[in-house]
């Protein structure tokens, strides 16, 4: 075992320890900050009041962790209220598995948000129960990922989320059933994107916006549920709808 990934390690267990000293606690902290070729991190925070961010995190002022390097697979499980999490990914291949069960939460998740190591590969499954909460994901910058696949669910009432895929080939599907809810949604890249969007609620607002260059872009959206207004963009050789 080399020295960084003893370093890498070593993060992660630290990481783990200040979760396992305040687990029976409200206003639990896990600040993460790993740098390494592969590495594989399992997190469950339970309680209210909570963060999943980088050092010096509070809930007035949050930064993100920074998960850093080739590989990189991440699971988090996040039950309660009022939590929140914010981070960053810089990887060539990233798995996200994320859970999160409560109500007036937030999170955001950025993937290579600064093209450092272009996100060839991305496969995030997100699973958001609750009310008032938030979700974002931020998948590469300008257009450097290969291929993303994209699955999220979202019980719940009064929920937003919020979804930028900038990647050569990326599938983003969304099941989305509960009230008052706002998906909105901007996919771009090279060689075209497929968006699948199942709906089940009241008072819903879709702003969807796909933009291939070189490819066509497919859409589909399946919505039950009474007031609202969906607004579908597609532009270059994709069809184009105005709202």
């Amino acid at each position: 075992m080399n020295d960084k990934f003893n370093k890498v390690t070593a993060v992660v267990l630290l990481t783990l320890l200040v979760y396992a000293v305040s687990t029976n606690a409200d206003d639990n902290e896990i600040y993460v900050d790993q740098i390494g070729a592969t590495a594989s991190i399992d997190l469950e925070q339970l309680g209210s009041g909570n963060i999943i961010g980088g050092l010096n995190s509070a809930h007035g002022s949050m930064t993100a962790f920074d998960l850093d390097g080739a590989t990189m697979t991440l699971d988090v499980n996040q039950i309660g209220n009022n939590n929140k999490m914010l981070g960053d990914i810089n990887a060539d291949t990233f798995t996200g598995v994320f859970d999160f069960d409560g109500d007036t939460n937030s999170y955001t998740i950025q993937v290579d948000p600064g093209n450092a190591n272009s996100a060839d590969s991305s496969n995030v499954n997100v699973d958001v129960d609750g009310s008032t909460n938030t979700f974002t994901l931020d998948l590469a910058t300008n257009s450097l990922a290969s291929s993303a696949d994209i699955d999220t669910i979202v019980q719940g009432s009064s929920n937003t989320v919020h979804i930028d895929l900038d990647v050569d080939s990326g599938t983003n599907y969304i099941d989305l059933d509960g009230d008052s809810n706002t998906v909105d949604v901007v996919q771009s890249g090279y060689a075209g994107g497929y968006f699948k969007l199942e709906h089940d609620g009241n008072t819903r607002s879709f702003d969807i916006d796909q933009t291939s260059t070189q490819d066509n872009d497919w859409l589909r959206i399946t919505s039950s549920g009474n007031n609202g207004s969906v607004c579908v963009q597609q532009n270059d050789q994709g069809s184009s709808v105005g709202c």
